[in-house]
């Protein structure tokens, strides 16, 4: 009996930054439209089965038994152990690695990070620093599964859907192991060396961003580390490299013959050993031994299993598998030889679809054993992270159990010509099956619609939106050929021997103009295996490009002013290829991409809307493979519910099967138009800067110290806080008890010289600044006011005998714990502060690395409502706007102004003030700087720091009093980065009155 048909219009259920709380059932007929309040459990789809033939007619075996869905025990234990540990606060792990995880989930980010690149970043950490101790079933297991398919390597797999970040979780990855490896040169468990391997160019040159001196890095992009800390990803040796260059390369110029007669039947002399190939690959990691391998797409990466299933193969398939077998083979013993010569300590791949393919001596479609986390496509679906794949539900023809154009390839197989046939066989009018034609139009004249919108929105185009990208998966040169030809159009010979170039059958993709090829194609012929290896092209692929390749070099020298003749015709065909969708270069026009085989993976165009498969898919995993291609999201700008609008691919000849959507509707719903807010390099002169404060300071004047103990200056110790007494009980025998009765020997005087040294190197240094870290050891430094040790060690002794409440079971020597030392030597500077009468004077504690903040970093997206900026008053281009009116009416009153020479919104800027709420430390967000004219001249600018005040909130008053009391004073008292002030205003329709009358007041002052 046919499943009945569910179709979902909208799938996105979840937060793209929160773990998933709903999903879709699955029965056992496939997906339903019911909802399931709770997390999906990883679990895999089996292989499609294969059509039969009942008959003259085809009949598809699309029946959704329970065999096909596979549960991930493995990875759901994980996944479990893992949330137990982070919801448990994150124990077992170093001090650095408890930063980062705070820096990348703290509140008020500006560049939230997903929650599956979180997630896969704490999988990799739980495994490393924490499973060991409390779950060593794991490590076990990855042993066991290693042992089988890859005994020399150790290998950890991520399942990520494509779009879901993988690149941003390798940069997480290196700059954990980094900053723990500088941190502690000792622990083996890190290093600071990476070898980062690709499956093809593409992806090789897209992963420089995972180099920290790359100007585009994602460490700063993403905001993967503080900027106090990326001096310290520096110290890093990286070499990112494609699979490639693991293949043996042949040495020396003599002749084929000489080198057949020297090998004699054994190895060649003339070909690189491992150990040299390995020289080679990681010279740049110099001497570094026991570093990390990154592989991207790994799921190229595996050994052909000894004894395990054999499939019968055929023609083109067999070949595809040998292919496959040889490359998986290069990039394996490529990692063996490295292991072998320079030592790996860990392996992470990374891929969308780690699974075994046909021919691999595994079942077909079988998950990589080792992946330890899963974050699959239907879970980026339904969270939003990807684009969703639209395919056909139904159509009118009622043949066969499919709709005509998702089972495309079966219908038109035997009407294409097949794998080597000449070029010059094809020449002529370009002829396709009335299937593919039919699959053609359709889907185009949909795109065309998607076209249009793009066309006439001018608002998107001036903000830099290239038009959209359908793209056409062909399965040989000769297919590709005949498709590009139709499409794009082809050359007539007419009766007297000249020549006319006949436009392509669809519109808008024709690279024909006035009989001739147009100056900028619309559509381009790649053959993405070849550019990938960087190998040359074949001759018969040459010739089929011919014209598309000079056109591109005439472009090439209209846009530079050079000569393209230094690049190979692969070099601009791959510049094309990688720069579809990207504005000002040379792929920025293209409308169309016809490829031969797939589009590799790295292919990272976001603008993709349509995908026609004119090729055979095997299984689900092929299917997913294709259709992640089109499935980067071009707007990341979030919905009043939290959730990203949905955004479609249209989808024909590929059978996909995970999640039906509803079909193209007969007019494309456009989404919200993302506005780009960013610094405009032309208004540089409005460029704002200002100082980036971590806390604050007093210096006292006098040095005669005392203290004025207050409530805040008492202090309990609890058990609650550590216990002092743990029952250790084996399941038969005798218990016993641990106690901390080592440290209660210690002596109580010790714990007084403890507080008074840590208040004396934390705020009475000699060179007058503050140490904001809490060293992990206590250690002397002699960087300090020796000379006020006497009193600082007397007011401690106070402390100690005033301030502190033993409860139940607890000693004064707890305070010997660093942790418990730095609040109780805080508590005690405070009370120094405290009483000190007119002598002590406010400074600033500035970021260690990173002390001035910019407008000229702004770069974002955003749906909400924007005001355009006046280019002669703002560094950025649109103030974004919270409310409907109070924003733009601000800014508005600002740009009118003469006295406002240059103002900003702080929205993605980066300017905040700590400030403390209920003894939390929090960060404030002001609402805009103005640059102010106030009789100083030009030279001396107020910086005034403007806040829009509403309903008054407990929150409020505690940021305008930092502001006004800390903040300002702090800063201005340094005058290092000129004078501020600070204005709450209550009515922006009234703001122009307030700043001149805040104005006048300080002239009247002076």
């Amino acid at each position: 009996m046919p499943m009945t048909q569910i179709v979902i219009e909208n799938p996105i259920l979840n937060s793209p930054y929160e773990e998933p709380r709903r999903h879709f059932r699955f029965s056992d007929e496939g997906i339903t439209n019911d909802i399931v309040e709770a997390r999906r459990v990883s679990s895999y789809f089996m292989p499609i089965p294969a059509p039969k033939k009942k008959g003259k007619q085809l009949a598809f075996d699309t029946e959704w038994t329970k065999d096909r869905v596979e549960e991930n025990k493995f990875i759901n234990r994980v996944r479990g152990r893992v949330a137990q540990w982070r919801q448990g606060g994150y124990v077992g792990i170093t001090k650095t690695t408890r930063q980062l995880l705070e820096y990348w989930t703290r509140p008020g980010r500006d560049r939230r990070l997903f929650f599956c690149q979180i997630e896969a970043a704490e999988t990799a950490i739980y495994i490393t620093e924490v499973a060991n101790k409390y779950d060593a079933w794991i490590d076990n297991d990855l042993r066991t599964f290693n042992q089988d398919a890859n005994p020399l390597l150790h290998r950890i797999a991520f399942k990520m859907a494509t779009g879901a970040g993988k690149t941003v979780v390798m940069a997480m990855v290196i700059a954990w192991h980094t900053l723990n490896k500088l941190a502690n040169p000792q622990d083996a468990r890190f290093s600071d060396a990476f070898l980062i391997v690709t499956p093809g160019i593409t992806i090789r040159d897209r992963l420089r961003v995972l180099l920290p001196n790359d100007p585009h890095n994602f460490y700063r992009q993403m905001d993967i580390v503080s900027s106090e800390r990326m001096a310290e990803l520096h110290r890093a040796k990286i070499v990112i490299t494609n699979f490639h260059t693991f293949k043996a390369r042949e040495r020396g110029d003599a002749g084929r013959l000489t080198k057949s007669i020297l090998s004699a039947g054994g190895p060649s002399p003339f070909t690189e050993t491992p150990d040299q190939m390995v020289r080679r690959a990681c010279r740049e990691l110099g001497n570094k031994k026991n570093i990390v391998v990154i592989n991207d797409e790994a799921h190229h990466c595996y050994r052909r299993r000894v004894g395990g299933e054999e499939v019968k193969l055929t023609g083109e398939e067999r070949k595809e598998a040998e292919k496959r077998e040889e490359e998986a083979r290069i990039w394996i013993s490529g990692l063996e030889a490295v292991k072998a010569k320079v030592g790996v300590k860990a392996v992470y791949d990374l891929s969308a679809t780690p699974f075994f393919l046909r021919g691999s001596g595994y079942e077909e479609g079988t998950l990589f054993p080792w992946v330890v986390s899963d974050f699959s496509l239907i879970d980026a679906i339904e969270s939003g992270i990807v684009k969703v794949p639209r395919v056909p539900v139904a159509d009118d023809s009622m043949v066969g159990g499919q709709p005509t154009y998702r089972e495309l390839w079966l219908r038109i197989r035997d009407d294409l010509p097949k794998k080597g046939r000449k070029a010059e066989a094809l020449t002529g009018e370009p002829k396709l099956p009335a299937e593919l034609q039919g699959a053609l139009h359709s889907l185009y004249g949909n795109y065309e619609k998607y076209y249009r919108q793009w066309e006439h929105n001018a608002e998107a185009r001036a903000a830099g939106t290239t038009p959209p990208v359908f793209i056409v998966v062909c399965n040989n040169t000769s297919v590709s050929k005949l498709a590009f030809d139709w499409i794009a159009g082809w050359k007539k010979t007419l009766a007297d021997g000249s020549t006319v170039v006949v436009p392509g059958a669809l519109a808008v993709f024709s690279n024909e103009e006035s009989g001739d090829w147009t100056s900028r194609p619309n559509t381009i012929l790649v053959d993405s295996t070849q550019l990938e290896s960087g190998e040359a092209m074949s001759a018969e692929f040459k010739k089929a490009a011919a014209a598309e390749i000079e056109e591109f070099k005439w472009e090439y020298r209209q846009r530079t002013g050079r000569d393209a003749e230094g690049f190979t015709d692969e070099d601009l065909l791959r510049e094309v290829m990688n720069t579809v969708g990207k504005l000002g270069k040379l792929g920025e026009n293209i409308k169309c991409v016809v490829s031969v085989s797939m589009l590799t993976e790295g292919w990272d165009a976001n603008t993709v809307t349509h995908i026609l498969g004119v090729r055979a898919f095997g299984t689900q995993l092929l299917c997913e493979q294709v259709i992640g291609r089109g499935l980067r999201r071009m707007s990341y700008a979030l919905n009043d519910e939290g959730h990203f609008e949905p955004e479609y691919a249209e989808v024909y000849g590929v059978p996909f099967s995970f999640i039906p959507c509803s079909g193209s509707r007969k007019d494309p719903k456009p989404g919200p138009m993302p506005t780009r807010v960013r610094a405009l390099e032309e208004r540089i002169a409005c460029e704002i800067a200002f100082p980036r404060l971590v806390g604050y300071r007093y210096e006292l004047g006098g040095e005669r110290l005392s203290a004025q103990f207050t409530d805040e200056s008492r202090y309990s110790l609890s058990t609650a806080d550590i216990p002092t007494k743990t029952e250790n009980a084996p399941i038969v025998g005798e218990s016993v008890i641990h106690d901390l009765e080592d440290l209660k020997r210690r002596r109580e005087q010790e714990v007084a010289f403890l507080l008074a040294k840590l208040v004396l190197e934390k705020y009475f240094r000699q060179d007058g600044t503050t140490r904001t870290d809490r060293q992990p050891e206590h250690r002397f430094d002699p960087e300090v006011q020796a000379w006020l040790f006497p009193q600082l060690l007397g007011i401690a002794r106070r402390w100690l005998a005033e301030c502190v409440t033993l409860k139940d079971n607890t000693f004064p020597q707890l305070l010997l714990l660093i942790e418990f030392a730095h609040d109780a030597a805080d508590r005690i500077y405070k009370a120094i502060v405290a009483s000190t009468d007119g002598s002590k004077t406010l400074k600033p504690i500035l970021r260690p690395y990173d002390p001035v903040g910019s407008t000229r970093y702004v770069d974002f997206d955003t749906t909400r409502p924007v005001y355009p900026t006046r280019p002669d008053k703002c560094h950025i281009s649109h103030v974004v706007a919270d409310t409907e009116s109070w924003e733009q009416k601000m800014a508005q009153v600002l740009e009118d102004m003469d006295e406002v020479v240059a103002y900003v919104k702080n929205q993605g800027v980066g300017f905040t003030m700590p400030y403390t709420l209920n003894g939390e430390e929090r960060n404030y967000i002001p609402d805009f700087i103005a640059r102010v004219g106030d009789g100083h001249g030009r030279d001396d600018l107020l910086n005034l720091i403007v806040e829009v005040t509403g309903e008054k909130k407990k929150d409020k008053a505690a940021k305008v009093a930092t502001a006004r009391t800390l903040w300002v004073p702090a800063v201005n008292t340094h005058g290092g980065f000129g004078r501020w002030a600070f204005l709450e205003i209550s009515d922006p329709w009234d703001a122009q009155n307030t700043i001149r009358a805040l104005l006048a007041k300080g002239a009247k002052s002076e």
